[in-house]
């Protein structure tokens, strides 16, 4: 008899859930197979926030988790910085803590934190082939001003942008598809390789965070 897994997460903006819902997905499922026995990982369920400050965001996703029957919480927020550490320090950590020290039972408590570097833009750029093709393009990413590792650009949904608009600039009426970064989202999360985006320090942090979940859960 296999066990479930069950997840609900939170991000900052729509055009997160589009990507991250794949990720996050994907991510445990490949977790879950160095599990003790079969565990059945269920679609991530995507929690709505209010706006308020991100520590009452998260404590009302944990409880609607619980009420939901989510056995991990996922919490994603863009570092807005060449580091995670200001995010981490500032945001994740002192509403992690907001959560565990909560007097409610009926709260998830089981966390984990997605912090891109800079922004989740930087993580579709981990794999080259398959955002090209979301992109319909025919050329490199370096051909197209993107040189450098994706969490170097201070901007990247601005290379991207960038990229796009090189891409089809030169076609004519006649061949040019109307690609927009939106279209990219949910392709890209769905096939990108994790082992490229295993080379971004801030996806190796979720993957440890996703580990330890199991592990509270004593799956892992």
């Amino acid at each position: 008899m296999s066990n479930i897994l069950t997840i609900g997460y939170i991000t900052e903006g729509t055009t997160d859930v589009r990507f991250l819902d794949n990720i996050i997905e994907r991510t445990f499922s490949e977790a879950a197979m160095a599990c003790k026995g079969v565990i059945e990982v269920y679609a991530p369920q995507h929690i709505p926030t209010q706006k308020k400050t991100f520590k009452e965001k998260v404590l009302e996703a944990a409880e609607a988790a619980d009420q939901q029957g989510l056995m991990v919480l996922c919490v994603h927020t863009d570092a807005d910085d060449s580091s995670d550490a200001k995010a981490r320090a500032e945001r994740i950590r002192p509403s992690f803590e907001a959560v565990l020290q909560s007097g409610h039972d009926n709260i998830c408590k089981n966390l984990a934190a997605i912090v891109p570097v800079q922004m989740t833009e930087a993580w579709l750029l981990a794999d080259e082939a398959v955002l090209l093709d979301a992109m319909i393009s025919s050329k490199s990413l370096r051909e197209l001003g993107i040189e450098h590792t994706p969490e170097s650009y201070n901007d990247p949904k601005a290379k991207i942008i960038e990229a796009i608009r090189s891409v089809h600039q030169h076609k004519s009426k006649r061949h040019r598809q109307q690609v927009s970064i939106s279209d990219l989202y949910g392709p890209v999360g769905q096939q990108c390789d994790l082992e490229k985006l295993r080379r971004l320090s801030s996806f190796q942090k979720f993957e440890e965070e996703v580990k330890g979940s199991l592990k509270n859960l004593n799956y892992l």
